[in-house]
């Protein structure tokens, strides 16, 4: 007899009490070890249209809901004794009729009518416009038939209402619905494209759709995973699209897309686990931005699995400059001594007044030794003299780069003299001496944020696994991209072309807030190969409250604005933790904190810069002192050596604010002081004529 869990259990077991939980886990052991569950007084739910739903007495009060038949028992649901009872009267689980998938069913006429939420904010195809009526907006899927409801996975008792269905109802409907259903509606309802199905499967428990709501339980240690966390369902429920990424075997380079919140690194972090598990001797490496981020998918590994496996020990979870820094460390036996940007200008100055260089100021001179010759690794006059300068305007024809090359020769000079470095140099010379080597340090390297890989980093990268099968995988968005000027991967020898593939569903972020922050981008994506990650198309799987857009007079007003709508928010029941605060730089984060001063749980709320943001989630988001002169930054303005390194800027400075209002994940506040910054406008209106770009 198979052994399963439901997300309607995990779901419903994170709600209850500390004790209460600890009873549950008790019990659901005790069916484990003894499925007949002799020993928990199990009493089937005579209300229940589904003859196969039992009630498992925990305590006194709380009751958990399996359903067993003789091929399955699944552990579905757990609450109060009434609660618990209402939940399997109003289900039922069996295989879709067309699909084949497992389903838990709300019984039609078990529900109460369906309310519409206020108006929502939608796009539709013109298949399913039709001319306003006085009465109600017109359905929105009039024009699927039967067969092709069935075919996306809705039950047949909610053909009906799925076809009446209007854009006033459609997301109080969509809650009825099963997770696959309500999708291709909503995908539909977008882009006037229906989902094609996915196959059939053999077993109705391993269908790619049953698998994102019901999870097989192998043995009790898989069990103690899914019970230790049972909030994190990410980690125990994947979307199909997400799962075939995670199980797919590629033959070169291979690349996930996808907005903010698709969930590239939840991605990212299965398949870490599934290539360790599926060779015991492999060693993985699963990197990232920054340290805390590293940090964030260790904790999430664990998640996935536990310590004890042998496989937590062979994957290595660290940040990109974390990495380098071990193996700088095991070449050289001594860390890094990086040079500052302050010391890299006074040799440039310097190296520039020594070789008599007139007519380049020491901004383009750091720009382009930084973005250029030491992003590249040139190391003659012969390779910068015919390096690609991608992204740069100000042409430099050949007598110029003469002129230029003593002053980057003498500056590497002059580093190496005093023994230091740059992150820039350390990649280049460790992707050197690794790539004449047969054995590697990794199996397998997996790349999270790699939208943020500079030239020489992806080149180490690369050089860190085999040239083979799953030897190399990235992760990320180009829409937050904030720290590197475009390049071309494939120059590098990391083409992925034809292993390139973008989620579609947001999971974080309401749809009204994705909407919004789309706004800040071009509507099309495109890489320096070529690639295009097409943003139309996208939908979030859940409403919310549409983002507020405030300015003011004064500091002071905003400060006191935001100060009632965070004290707003912990009165709705929303956790000091839950909240973040994000500011453009580090000398702003004291104007947030003032802001929530005296406030209860302050010290638990995030307030950071917005480049911080990366990979957090919350459910309430401030973006303050959006000011003009602030986004973008007047001191980044002001520095761009050329036309295209201004481009480039505004650019990024857009994708930081798209960044920090995409930790939303339903609400979302922007605010600053008049004059405002010119992307709140963007950020307020629909663009008729989507930018494309980048």
């Amino acid at each position: 007899m198979n052994f399963l869990i439901a997300d309607t259990f995990t779901a419903s077991f994170n709600r209850l009490s500390g004790v209460d939980q600890k009873a549950v886990k008790a019990s659901v052991f005790d069916l484990q070890m003894d499925r007949t569950g002799n020993g928990l007084q199990l009493h089937r739910i005579d209300k229940s249209k589904d003859p196969n739903f039992w009630s498992a007495r925990v305590n006194r009060d709380v009751r958990l809901i399996v359903h067993k038949t003789d091929e399955s028992l699944l552990v579905a649901y757990v609450d109060h004794h009434d609660a618990a009872y209402v939940w399997a009267e109003r289900r039922r689980i069996e295989a879709h009729p067309r699909t084949g998938a497992i389903q838990i069913v709300e019984i039609r006429e078990r529900v109460d009518d369906v309310a519409a939420p206020a108006t929502f904010d939608f796009v539709f195809p013109e298949s399913a416009k039709r001319a306003e009526a006085k009465a109600s907006p017109p359905s929105l899927f009039s024009s699927l038939d039967d067969d092709a409801l069935l075919s996306i996975g809705v039950p047949a008792d909610w053909l009906a209402d799925v076809r009446a269905a209007n854009e006033d109802g459609f997301f109080a409907l969509a809650v009825h619905l099963p997770a696959e259903a309500s999708e291709a509606l909503l995908e539909f309802a977008a882009t006037g494209k229906l989902a094609v199905p996915a196959s059939a499967a053999a077993d109705p428990f391993t269908h790619p759709d049953a698998l994102r709501r019901i999870r097989p339980i192998a043995d009790q240690e898989e069990l103690e995973q899914a019970l230790a966390f049972p909030w994190e369902q990410w980690g125990v429920f994947l979307h199909p699209s997400q799962r075939a990424l995670v199980e797919r075997s590629f033959s070169g380079p291979a690349r996930v897309a996808g907005s903010a919140g698709t969930g590239k690194t939840i991605v990212a972090i299965h398949r870490a686990v599934r290539l360790a598990r599926e060779n015991p001797v492999a060693k993985i490496l699963l990197a990232s931005f920054s340290q805390p981020l590293a940090d964030a998918m260790a904790k999430k590994v664990l998640v996935l699995a536990p310590e004890t496996g042998g496989i937590v020990a062979r994957i290595t979870t660290t940040s990109f400059w974390g990495i380098a820094e071990q193996m700088y460390q095991l070449e050289h036996g001594v860390r890094p001594r990086i040079a500052s940007d302050a010391i890299l200008r006074e040799r440039l100055l310097a190296a520039a007044a020594t070789t008599a260089l007139k007519g380049f100021s020491g901004r383009f001179l750091l720009s382009e030794w930084t973005n250029v010759v030491d992003a590249w690794g040139l190391s003659s006059l012969e390779a910068y003299s015919t390096v690609e300068r991608m992204g740069r305007k100000s042409r430099l024809g050949p007598n110029q780069r003469a002129r230029l090359w003593p002053v980057f020769a003498a500056v590497r000079e002059a580093l190496a003299a005093e023994r230091h470095t740059t992150w820039a140099h350390v990649f280049t010379g460790l992707a050197d001496a690794l790539a004449g080597r047969l054995v590697k340090p990794f199996d397998h390297v997996i790349i999270d944020e790699a939208q943020d890989l500079a030239p020489a980093e992806l080149r180490f990268f690369a050089a860190l696994a085999p040239a083979g099968p799953n030897g190399l995988f990235l992760s990320g968005d180009i829409g937050q991209r904030i720290f590197q000027h475009p390049y071309s991967r494939a120059s590098l020898g990391v083409d992925v072309r034809g292993r390139s593939h973008t989620l579609k569903v947001c999971y974080r972020t309401s749809q009204q807030i994705r909407r919004a922050a789309d706004r800040l981008l071009p509507a099309v994506l495109r890489d320096s190969d070529g690639i295009e990650d097409e943003r139309r198309g996208i939908i979030s799987v859940f409403d919310g409250p549409p983002p507020e857009v405030k300015s003011f007079p004064t500091v002071a007003a905003e400060a006191e604005s935001v100060r009632k709508v965070v004290a707003s928010w912990l009165g709705q029941g929303i956790a000091a933790h839950e909240i973040g605060l994000f500011v453009r730089t580090p000398q702003l984060v004291v104007r947030a904190r003032a802001a929530i001063d005296g406030l209860a749980g302050t010290a638990e709320m995030m307030t950071a810069q917005m480049s911080l943001a990366k990979g957090l989630e919350f459910r309430a988001v401030v973006v303050m002192a959006c000011d003009e002169g602030v986004l973008p930054l007047d001191e980044r303005v002001a520095d761009a050596a050329d036309e295209a390194e201004l481009d480039d800027i505004y650019e990024t400075e857009r994708r930081l604010l798209y960044v920090a209002c995409t930790r939303a994940r339903e609400h979302l506040l922007l605010t600053g002081a008049t004059p405002v910054s010119e992307y709140l406008a963007d950020f307020r209106q629909d663009r008729t004529n989507p930018r494309e770009g980048d």
